[in-house]
């Protein structure tokens, strides 16, 4: 069992942006960094809109340099899952992972969302070089192609109308229907670079160059399979926060997002959130990462106003790094 002060857990924009900041406090920081490490930006081969990167940057180096800042103020990184958590006790609370136990004063909750995946051939092999599941990361690199946006709900129809910017798009849905809003929907047919196909699935992602060329596409009513060109195949058949470890222990709304106040904080005193545990609007690395700045502020703040009821800890290794005063 190790004791700390801060668990954070996930190691997206919002959880290395919290490590950063509590490290920095000078409070001993240990994030837990899930399935993997960076979260869904991670995957994403090139990212152009983080600030502070004119040139732009992958994904991959994006994360190890927030991580290596995290670490220059003596965070920790347990590459390891969470099972269990006990919030039902207050300060301090007990986080399970598969390997060993924490108990920490102030958790900050960062382990975000997980689109929907169709679970076709090519999806997982073509993820960032075609496929997409963020128009606004990845539409600018689409600029006069053609694309192929799956789904049928607001989701998807706001980013078909945001990917015309960029390229013609052409909608591929299940049903003979939208679940969009209406006033989506008027928006949407009333683009003319918008194309639909109905009654319609992907079966395929296909590539003979290591980039997307085409999908193949079913016809639920007819049974017609046939091949159809694209460029990109960008899919929003929804998100599932990942918020199943908590067992209901911090609240959440009907959908599973957790909700927090402007301050960041959970309904449990000294449980904090940030990024897309809770974000079901913007999902941007760059709003999750803010999101896990104002969750560090918020524990530092609550735990320096309970400095005399914590628990002393050992004093940090030889050689550790201290911040800055």
């Amino acid at each position: 069992m190790q004791r700390v002060r801060v668990i954070i857990i996930g190691s997206g924009p919002a959880g290395l942006s919290a490590a950063l900041y509590t490290a920095r406090a000078q409070f001993e920081t240990v994030v837990i960094t899930g399935p993997q490490f960076g979260g869904q930006i991670a995957t994403t081969h090139d990212v152009d809109n983080f600030p502070g990167f004119p040139e732009g940057v992958t994904g991959p180096e994006l994360v190890e340099r927030m991580k290596q800042q995290a670490e220059r103020f003596g965070a920790r990184f347990d590459y390891d899952l969470v099972t269990e958590v006990d919030f039902t006790q207050g300060t301090p609370f007990t986080v399970k992972t598969q390997n060993d136990v924490y108990v920490a004063d102030a958790v900050i909750v960062t382990n975000g969302a997980t689109p929907r995946k169709l679970g076709v051939p090519g999806e997982y092999e073509f993820t960032g070089r075609g496929v997409s599941y963020c128009a606004t990361c990845d539409g600018f690199f689409f600029r006069g192609k053609n694309i192929v946006v799956v789904g049928g709900g607001d989701s998807a129809l706001q980013e078909a109308i945001f990917l015309t910017k960029f390229a013609n798009v052409t909608v591929v849905h299940r049903r003979d229907t939208f679940r969009a809003s209406t006033s989506l929907q008027i928006r949407a047919k009333a683009n003319p670079k918008i194309n639909y196909i109905m009654d319609t699935v992907v079966e395929k992602i296909n590539s003979e160059t290591g980039v997307v060329q085409s999908v193949t596409l079913a016809n639920v009513k007819t049974g017609d399979v046939y091949d159809f060109p694209t460029d990109g195949v960008f899919i929003f058949v929804g998100y599932d926060p990942n918020g199943g470890i908590f067992g209901g222990q911090i609240a959440a709304d009907a959908d599973g997002y957790v909700l927090v106040d402007q301050l960041m904080r959970t309904n449990v005193e000294g449980v904090f959130a940030g990024g897309e545990i809770h974000d079901r609007i913007w999902r941007q690395a760059a709003t999750a990462a803010g999101d896990g700045v104002a969750a560090a502020l918020s524990a530092t703040v609550w735990l320096q106003e309970r400095a005399d009821q914590l628990e002393p800890l050992p004093l940090p290794a030889a050689g550790a790094a201290v911040a800055d005063a």
